[in-house]
């Protein structure tokens, strides 16, 4: 915790550190497009089969006499329960006796059928191609479009893990380069995949290296802010998701051909694979791994961009050494993950975190995944869902500062828990009503992933951050997997997932309090830190952690 004294000399919130946003917000923004793309790139437009006489191209009007294409259909397609063409069979042979009805449908379970042997039509009124079209991912051979998404994710969970112990070895800014040039490299090669099992084998990779392309850049700022700021910063970083999630929308209404939106997200990387060369790795991190020369140097940088004069000569190894004298104690041995929960207090903070996130994580992919209610025009949804999020974490924001940080978590998460168990029972009829709740549920739902966010870097020390954001990413992961099977139990009772889904953050906010409030706090920098459990009353706190004020 030292540190933030050496931070209060440089400037703790400054030109550098807005200057660091520049380079930050940028690929967080179209990191987040990654993680949403196959709600586009795997869309599944309308279809039915092809049939030789409406679909071949040799087949001229004249072939087809007097009748229309809709007079043609029927004779060739069954309906559906729902008086529309079968998507995934068509008949063995031309029914032209349904041209002589009247307003009656015979049984069709009497008539032969087949599966669509010769292929689809699509309509490409939305898309003009997707994953699905590209690979023919209907009818049987539906349930591979999921493998994708699923795929993804699980790369966010292994890149969490291996990269999270690889940024606490090896650097923050390293592991966010290479990660950069990952995801250019293998999502570029995916818009060019000849087969569906090297797509997926290539959304895999872009999954490990996106959810370190966020996780990295919000260490190498959060590193650099002094406590009463971490808050405004985390916020903005999270709302840099939501705004991705807007740009994602527009983007894929402007290039509805899959592979031309895959290019335009994963491009972008090359050019923060080079830009990244300018960002300040985190001297906070620097020093705690036993690399106080090359700290010193990052901490003399900043000072000079933030115009901080005479800092350089107040900084010396003397001066460092004495600051954190613990902290470069403690360096001397190598953690691993493990280190997280081998004593008492750190091991209780990481599991109340840990649960917390699966719990909170649930509702937000529950609600996710049955957005209909806001109607077919997904690019709007889009759209729409990314202003409630951003709107709902600047209201997050307010409210940290305001209340403190495990106020905030309890209450977003009770009314998320509140709303979801509300609409459960509300009638289908009331539409109107249906979607207001649905709408207030993502936004307690972003909101309170971001005051977890907060609370959780400042609950975890920095020699051990990038391990326990690893582990976040895999409770998270684990919660938005389990969401989707929550909902099979629909058979036993309709409305007992949304129950599930409205308990599970009433439940976490209850854990909540367990966690010291760390409102205004330094970070913590090593475990001894943690089991120390230092509090600071505000009196002392205002008066030992001074704002400075950089001017610029």
């Amino acid at each position: 915790m030292a540190f933030e004294e050496l931070l209060n000399e440089v400037g703790g919130l400054g030109k550098f550190q807005i200057l660091q946003m520049v380079f930050v917000l940028p690929p967080v923004m179209i990191a987040a497009c990654h993680i949403l793309l196959e709600n586009f790139t795997a869309a599944i437009p309308g279809h039915r089969c092809w049939v030789p006489i409406l679909d071949n191209d040799t087949v001229s009007d004249n072939d087809t006499g007097i009748f229309s294409p809709d007079v043609l259909l029927r004779i060739f397609i069954p309906l559906d329960s729902n008086l529309k063409p079968e998507k995934c069979h068509r008949f063995l042979l031309p029914q032209w006796q349904l041209l002589q009805l009247n307003g009656t449908f015979p049984n069709m379970s009497d008539l032969d059928t087949e599966p669509c042997v010769d292929g689809w039509v699509y309509d490409r009124s939305s898309f003009s191609s997707t994953i699905v079209t590209e690979w023919d991912l209907v009818c049987d051979y539906q349930s591979q479009k999921p493998v994708v998404q699923s795929l993804f994710m699980a790369g966010m969970l292994v890149g969490g893990l291996i990269y999270g112990h690889l940024s606490d070895r090896f650097g923050r800014k390293l592991i966010l380069r290479w990660c950069s040039l990952q995801l250019a490299v293998s999502g570029t090669c995916a818009a060019f995949a000849p087969t569906f099992l090297i797509y997926c084998s290539l959304r895999f990779w872009s999954g490990c290296s996106a959810v370190v392309i966020i996780t990295n850049n919000w260490m190498l700022i959060v590193e650099w802010t002094r406590s009463q700021s971490k808050a405004m910063v985390i916020t903005l970083i999270t709302c840099a998701i939501s705004i991705g999630q807007i740009m994602l929308g527009g983007l894929a209404f402007v290039f509805r051909d899959w592979h031309t939106l895959q290019l335009v997200v994963s491009i972008p990387f090359f050019v923060f694979f080079f830009s990244s060369r300018w960002l300040v790795e985190s001297a906070r991190w620097l020093i705690i791994t036993n690399k106080p020369d090359e700290g010193l140097k990052e901490l003399k940088k900043v000072a000079h961009r933030n115009g901080i004069k005479n800092a350089e000569a107040a900084l010396n190894m003397e001066g460092l050494r004495a600051t954190m004298q613990e902290e470069l104690e403690a360096a001397q041995t190598q953690t691993t993950v493990f280190d997280l929960f081998r004593t008492p207090n750190l091991r209780k903070r990481i599991c109340l975190l840990l649960f917390v996130r699966f719990a909170s994580t649930i509702p937000v992919f529950g609600i996710f995944i049955n957005l209909q209610h806001f109607g077919s025009n997904i690019f709007l949804f889009q759209v729409i869902f990314g202003v409630l999020t951003a709107l709902a974490r600047c209201l997050a924001l307010l409210v940290l500062n305001y209340m403190g940080r495990r106020p905030t978590q309890m209450l977003f998460m009770f009314l998320v828990g509140l709303s979801i168990l509300t609409n459960t029972f509300v009638p289908q009829e009331m539409q109107t009503l249906c979607v207001t709740l649905a709408s207030v549920g993502i936004s307690c739902g972003a909101a309170s992933i971001t005051s977890y966010s907060v609370h959780c870097s400042e609950l975890i020390p920095t020699l051990l951050r990038a391990k326990a954001l690893g582990l976040d990413v895999m409770a998270s992961r684990c919660g938005s997997a389990l969401a989707p099977l929550l909902m099979t139990l629909v058979v036993y009772l309709p409305t007992l997932p949304w129950i599930i889904y409205g308990v599970c953050p009433i439940i976490a906010s209850l854990v909540v309090p367990f966690q010291p409030e760390t409102r205004n706090l330094p970070l913590l920098d090593t475990i001894q830190d943690v089991e120390n459990n230092k509090k600071f009353s505000r009196e002392a706190h205002e008066k030992d952690f001074y704002i400075k004020v950089t001017k610029f």
